[in-house]
């Protein structure tokens, strides 16, 4: 197991249990420090106050705030905006992935996920 990111912790917004536990699997062994959010207010409320966030994961479809909301928020936010954000959507249509990074995404994954590009994706992003 790699220990070297210890330090390091990856917020994890998505509704879905499943997912989420598998990329905090994922992250785990790779040694990230993994928090996680079931919905957008949640995930916000978690991002303000852990000053050491090094990543989000961000799903798209999300009760109470949706994730186009939250990346809104994330990037108008002094405090949040230089944190980069990976969403992870089920829609693979080009003009989401735009609007995504056009609004400040650092990169646009399609579920599902697989564990070498959540990996890959993570590690490219960070560093």
């Amino acid at each position: 197991m790699t220990r070297r990111h210890r330090a390091k912790s990856i917020l994890i917004i998505e509704d879905e249990a499943e997912i989420r536990r598998f990329a905090q699997r994922v992250l785990d062994l790779e040694g990230y420090r993994v928090l996680q959010a079931g919905d957008g207010e949640e995930g916000l409320k978690l991002a303000k106050s852990n000053p050491d966030l090094c990543l989000v994961l961000l799903d798209m479809r999300l009760p109470c705030l949706d994730g186009w909301a939250v990346l809104s928020n994330l990037k108008r936010d002094p405090e949040l905006s230089s944190i980069p954000v990976v969403v992870f959507s089920a829609s693979a249509a080009e003009r989401h992935q735009e609007r995504a990074l056009g609004m400040g995404a650092a990169s646009y994954l399609v579920k599902p996920l697989d564990a070498a590009s959540l990996r890959q994706t993570v590690a490219t992003t960070i560093h």
